[in-house]
């Protein structure tokens, strides 16, 4: 049995759609407990009306083999009341040192006591990280946790870190970063040795900092990481490297135009078939398939849920404006995790 904490009061949606996500999850994993973290007041409203519409749909729907084995998530579900929540503008200084009963620190304590095996938040991030690393502490031999995500690529996707926890790194960090994400790549991808390559603006020895180049003979003097060398931006996308290693100042700069790029392109093309008025109606309909693919490839819901790598447990933020989906993907996310427990793995290396 695996147990998630989810810190229901972080993020923009409001605590309905997050509890609502939890729940779908819940549905679909038999070996799968839930925590929801927050004000026991605003949670339990929520509850009795999810659980009344749940307990409609059950009654209403047609006896079969398959639905009477389903089994009812309430069950598996506990609430743990915080009475404070950090707010999306606050400084994480301020948020560990002042508000110690916050949601998202309970959720955080939760995977320290052992009571959960991870705990998963669409709250504030430097918040997050800061509490994580405080409650959790770093594994050792890591110098500062970072973040991990997956980012679509040719050959299905490539992992990349760190995305904004560190927007200043030495190259014995990135090193480190190197060794992380490698284990989270044979943890997750399956891929027994995961090809590693360092963000630069080059591919050449002579391109990059003095950070850059010096973590590059670190990575070509380990045998043990399959090490590809240099990978430019535009080579993020194109599968060349299972693993992409920088500071979190690039990589988030990074992440954020690929997002942008993402969002003008799709708004371009909904600007073109709306200028062939009445066409678009038929080539929507001849195209129907394909966009389905393209939006199911690069849908971001499917790629929400980065992880505080690093760390003596499973914290895997969401996006603050996570849907439904999104954020359930998230949970998806901390269960593999757990799953295959990355801490321990990282702590071995």
């Amino acid at each position: 049995m695996v147990t998630i904490a989810v810190d229901a009061m972080g993020g923009d949606k409001g605590p309905e759609v997050l509890i609502s996500a939890a729940l779908d999850v819940l549905k679909q994993h038999s070996g799968l407990s839930l925590i929801l973290v927050g004000d026991n007041d605003v949670i339990q409203p929520i509850l009795s009306k999810l659980q009344s519409k749940f307990s409609s749909s059950s009654k209403s729907s047609k006896s079969t083999a398959q639905e009477s084995e389903q089994r009812d998530p309430f069950e598996f579900l506990t609430v743990k009341h915080a009475s404070e929540v950090i707010h999306m503008d606050e400084q994480p200084a301020v948020a560990l040192r002042v508000k110690k009963d916050s949601s998202m620190r309970v959720a955080i304590e939760c995977v320290n006591s052992g009571e959960a095996d991870a705990c998963v938040s669409a709250g504030n991030t430097g918040a997050l990280m800061a509490i994580g690393r405080y409650v959790l502490r770093t594994c050792e031999g890591i110098d500062r946790p970072a973040i991990l995500s997956t980012l679509p690529s040719k050959q299905g996707y490539t992992f990349m870190l760190d995305l904004g926890a560190n927007v200043d790194c030495n190259s014995e960090q990135l090193y480190q970063f190197a060794l992380m994400g490698q284990a989270v790549a044979i943890a997750l991808k399956t891929a027994d040795m995961p090809k590693v390559a360092l963000l630069n603006i080059g591919e050449e020895d002579v391109k990059g900092n003095d950070q850059v180049k010096q973590a590059n003979e670190l990575l070509s003097a380990d045998p043990t990481i399959n090490y590809v060398g240099y990978v430019e931006g535009n080579d993020i996308l194109s599968g060349k490297a299972d693993v992409i290693v920088c500071d979190g100042f690039v990589g988030n700069v990074a992440l954020k135009s690929i997002e942008g790029a993402s969002r003008y392109l799709l708004g371009q093309l909904e600007q073109q078939l709306n200028d062939l008025g009445w066409k678009k109606y038929l080539f929507g309909w001849l195209l129907r398939p394909l966009f389905k693919r393209f939006l199911q490839r690069f849908n971001p819901a499917e790629y929400n849920g980065a992880t505080l790598v690093g760390l003596r447990g499973v914290v895997v933020k969401s996006h603050g404006a996570a849907d439904k989906k999104a954020f359930a993907h998230a949970i998806e996310l901390a269960i593999k995790e757990a799953d295959q427990k990355i801490p321990e793995k990282i702590m071995s290396l």
